[in-house]
């Protein structure tokens, strides 16, 4: 493996640490991981969420957990989280994703 290659143990490592805030069971032991694709230093996440009527707050503390274990993975240069199965997924995913400057300057409304 080079440097530069993602261990993808490290990658569900980091994933098994996310824990689902409202039943505070691992996002891993629940079996919510849909997709899991690395690229060149790309990691593409899918997941689902528990019940479509998730607290909205939850569904994006989630993705966001997700996201910030994953970028600590040494060899990922960028990290894609996308949910499903939830009501307001298209606004959970476009403000996970988004980029870190214009994240930093847009705080989630609510």
């Amino acid at each position: 493996m080079s440097s530069e290659e993602v261990d993808m143990k490290e990658v569900q490592r980091q994933l098994s640490k996310v824990i689902d805030p409202e039943i505070g069971v691992p996002i891993m032991e629940m079996n919510l991981i849909d997709k899991l694709d690395i690229k060149d230093g790309s990691v593409d996440i899918q997941y689902h969420a528990t019940t479509p009527y998730c607290p909205p707050v939850f569904a994006l503390k989630i993705s966001q957990d997700m996201k910030t274990n994953v970028e600590q993975v040494k060899g990922v240069k960028s990290v894609r989280v996308v949910v499903s199965g939830h009501y307001l997924s298209d606004a959970v995913n476009r403000q996970v994703n988004k980029p870190a400057a214009a994240a930093a300057a847009q705080p989630p409304s609510q």
